[in-house]
């Protein structure tokens, strides 16, 4: 059996428990503030101007099958670029682009009407930015920032990130601070690293909790 943690992690957050400092600023906010379940790691991480989707376990090799790169779960981005991209930038992002690390992978990109997300806090202020459009991409790797630096390659630089979902776990239903959790009873549940199937035999109801904490 294993506990996964599903938190949206919130704008200006490290994907850590703990601050080790950044020069002269003061402390920052960690995942300690919202989360407080004792013996859990985070699988993967996001940026600190980023948010989302973040899992945490308190099962190593769980850990490991969701964050190694080996194992390329697809993560899906909501991403509000500058500008308005034409379908010549969204077809670049869909055939792969080369970043100073290399080609990247094709992603899935499709453009979004309104992004079904709660304003971010702060918002962004539309004197600076006064067209915006919002897309969806999926993508199957892991680099530094890569969404930020493949957008920005395509001439729509990244105003806001947020991660929505990696493989089958989702951030549906979770406001920025929120939490829940979800067991996992399948003996093979850390080797298959997939969420338990709707109506499978042993599978709980997932435990909504937490909120700002």
């Amino acid at each position: 059996m294993s506990n996964l943690y599903l938190l949206h992690k919130p704008y200006r957050m490290l994907s850590q428990f703990t601050d080790r400092g950044d020069g002269d600023r003061g402390p920052r906010a960690t995942l300690a503030d919202v989360i407080d379940v004792p013996g859990i790691y985070p699988a993967g991480r996001l940026d600190h101007d980023s948010e989302g989707l973040l899992l945490l376990s308190d099962d190593g090799e769980l850990i490991h099958r969701i964050s190694h790169p080996r194992h390329k779960q697809p993560k899906t981005y909501r991403v509000q670029v500058e500008g308005t991209p034409g379908e010549d930038a969204l077809q670049a992002l869909r055939a792969g682009v080369e970043l100073g690390d290399g080609m990247t992978l094709p992603a899935k990109v499709r453009r979004l009407a309104q992004s079904g997300l709660p304003e971010r806090n702060p918002p962004l202020d539309p004197r600076r930015h006064p067209v915006t459009t919002w897309l969806e991409l999926t993508i199957s790797e892991g680099r530094n920032r890569q969404v930020r630096r493949m957008t920005a390659h395509v001439g729509h630089p990244t105003l806001r990130l947020v991660r929505v979902a990696i493989g089958p776990w989702r951030l549906d239903g979770l406001a920025p601070g929120e939490w829940r959790r979800e067991t996992l009873h399948a003996p093979s549940a850390t080797r298959r690293t997939q969420g338990p199937r709707r109506g499978a035999p042993g599978k709980r109801p997932t435990d909504k909790q937490g909120g700002r904490r």
